[in-house]
């Protein structure tokens, strides 16, 4: 089966943050904040998903709000940190908004977006990610984490359900 027809039903998107919308390092201020960078042609794709009725959960480990207030701004209500246990939330999310697994894009990065990634229907992740995510992927991005990855993927669920517009 082309990995393509897979991008056509997908209705939810379930991203983590850190090596997937960031590039997963950290700058540690004097102050000891810590930054994140972001890029700002994944969250043109986030808004526009949101816009266009799909689904976009945010389920991540991190203990830092700021993401989190970046990705509101986008339009995202269901976003998540502090999360021990991405699978029950992901399973919660499910049953409250009446989504099913099949329908379902999860990108992750690491180790703890595992038994998640591995309950949806198209399980994805940046070039970067570790080999355990990578090996139950079925489509790894070309982009690594924070530089386009997530772009890439809703892209191509967009452009196939006739939902990427192009202003004239």
């Amino acid at each position: 089966m082309n990995i393509l027809s897979r991008f056509k039903d997908i209705t939810t998107f379930v991203f983590d943050i850190d090596g997937v919308l960031t590039d997963g390092t950290l700058l540690i201020t004097e102050q000891g904040e810590m930054l994140r960078r972001m890029n700002i042609r994944d969250g043109y794709a986030l808004q526009l998903a949101v816009k266009k009725g799909y689904q976009v959960w945010i389920i991540s480990g991190g203990k830092q709000e700021a993401p989190i207030l970046r990705l509101k701004r986008l339009g995202i209500t269901e976003a998540h940190y502090d999360v021990g246990d991405k699978k029950q939330l992901l399973q919660s999310l499910w049953l409250q908004y009446g989504n099913t697994p099949a329908q379902t894009l999860y990108m992750g990065d690491d180790i703890p977006d595992h038994a998640a990634m591995k309950l949806c229907g198209l399980p994805t992740c940046p070039a970067d990610a570790a080999p355990e995510i990578i090996a139950v992927s079925q489509y790894v991005s070309h982009h690594t984490g924070g530089t386009g990855c997530v772009r890439d993927v809703i892209e191509k669920v967009l452009k196939l359900n006739g939902h990427w517009d192009i202003p004239e």
